[in-house]
């Protein structure tokens, strides 16, 4: 997504995404149809197509891909199956899930455009 969001008007073949981002094309295939099934790519056939975003980048949450792609599970029920937790949950499995509602929160506010932009300053930080 971060690829296509680079030039968002520019349609992008699997093979040109697998080899920019190092992804077997296999596993993109895979990918690229989630992303579709959910609305947030769509394909262009002809000599120029591919596949390009659905909307601009600045209107795709980070959590819109991750849901997509490999949802957020949050903990709704004893993982364990303990009986004594099955009103509410442990505190060690609330905390968990209050982990999973932050991060949740943190990619609802990341727009694609966001990690896209290879100046941003928390991208740079990695890649350094």
């Amino acid at each position: 997504m971060a690829h296509l969001a680079r030039k968002p008007e520019q349609p992008a073949t699997n093979q040109e995404i697998a080899e920019a981002t190092q992804v077997p094309s296999g596993y993109l295939a895979k990918v690229l149809q989630g992303l579709a099934r959910a609305g947030l790519i769509v394909s262009r056939r002809g000599t120029k197509g591919g596949f390009v975003l659905a909307r601009h980048p600045d209107e795709i949450s980070i959590l819109e891909v991750l849901q997509a792609v490999d949802p957020i599970r949050r903990i709704e029920a004893c993982p364990l199956g303990l009986a004594e937790h099955a009103e509410k949950l442990c505190p060690l499995h609330r905390r968990l899930d209050e982990a999973y509602s932050l991060v949740e929160e943190t990619f609802r506010n990341t727009t694609l455009a966001d990690v896209a932009d290879p100046t941003t300053p928390s991208l740079r930080a990695g890649l350094d």
